[in-house]
């Protein structure tokens, strides 16, 4: 047993940088996210502004065409002054040629104002134009930066894997797949017992389990964190090891769990592969 717990103390080293890796892998697309999402932003606010431009522009060409009729039904009355014979004709015209120039004066002042109006959208669309490219590029680069980050996780990872098949050769298949969900969520997975007390949660044992981890014949799992157990001499100051007239049996352990959920218990320990 003892080249078995120095095989799974050499796996949790590498197990817990291979997690560690992993996650870092499958966390580097965010480290992007504020980029993506800034260049999709841009792009956006780009298109609504594409959108108002056109709406302008066409604004635009329809004020363009009403002024070129004012004018000209300006023009056309001023003409049509020197054929009038009465006086009667001479106010109807008049009026018309006074609308006319109103109608010109304003259509010009509106025009003008939204040619301006077009400048400067224009204007805003090169600027974001501009900047959507420059983003792109920033982009671009920290993809090619990030993949390189990547690429050197997963030759660390490659190599671990190796390390991983070299060492669980030996190792009861089942030992290995509890001990990586242990170490997946607890990050170690082996721990010592000192003095009854498991050095992983710091709970302490019931004594007749602690002779089982002392003893060491076969592998056995903390039945509150479900680490891995191996003993290990109690040092100078700490607690002593507790005999087991002093503490009770595994058996009376269970029984003590009454007042809470002993069946849940029970089902943990036949999962960890306890026998009742």
């Amino acid at each position: 047993m003892t080249e078995i717990f120095d095989k799974l103390r050499d796996l949790q080293d590498i197990l817990a940088e291979k997690y560690e890796i992993q996650r870092d892998i499958e966390e580097a697309p965010k480290k992007l996210f504020s980029q993506d999402e800034l260049l999709a932003r841009l792009k956006k606010e780009f298109i609504e502004k594409n959108a108002d431009y056109e709406n302008v522009r066409k604004k635009v060409v329809m004020l363009k065409t009403e002024l070129a009729e004012a004018e000209a039904a300006r023009e056309k009355g001023e003409k049509d002054m020197d054929n009038i014979t009465t006086h009667r004709e001479y106010e109807v015209l008049d009026k018309e040629i006074r609308d006319a120039a109103e109608a010109e004066q304003n259509t010009r002042k509106e025009l003008q104002k939204q040619e301006k109006i077009l400048a400067d959208i224009n204007d805003a669309l090169k600027n974001d134009e501009k900047m959507i490219a420059s983003q792109e590029e920033d982009l671009k680069a920290g993809k090619a930066s990030l993949d390189k980050e990547i690429a050197a996780m997963h030759k660390k990872l490659d190599k671990l894997i190796k390390k991983e098949e070299k060492i669980v050769p030996g190792v009861d298949p089942e030992i290995i797949f509890k001990f990586e969900r242990i170490i997946k969520s607890k990050e170690t997975g082996i721990v010592a017992v000192k003095g009854n007390v498991c050095e992983g949660c710091h709970m302490i044992l019931p004594a007749q389990f602690a002779n089982k981890v002392r003893n060491g014949d076969d592998i056995n799992f903390c039945p509150y964190c479900s680490r891995i157990l191996y003993y290990q001499e109690a040092e100078d100051g700490e607690n002593e090891y507790f005999h087991l007239d002093d503490t009770g049996s595994l058996t009376d352990f269970e029984d003590d769990s009454d007042m809470g959920d002993s069946t849940a218990d029970r089902e943990t320990l036949k999962e960890l592969g306890y026998d009742e």
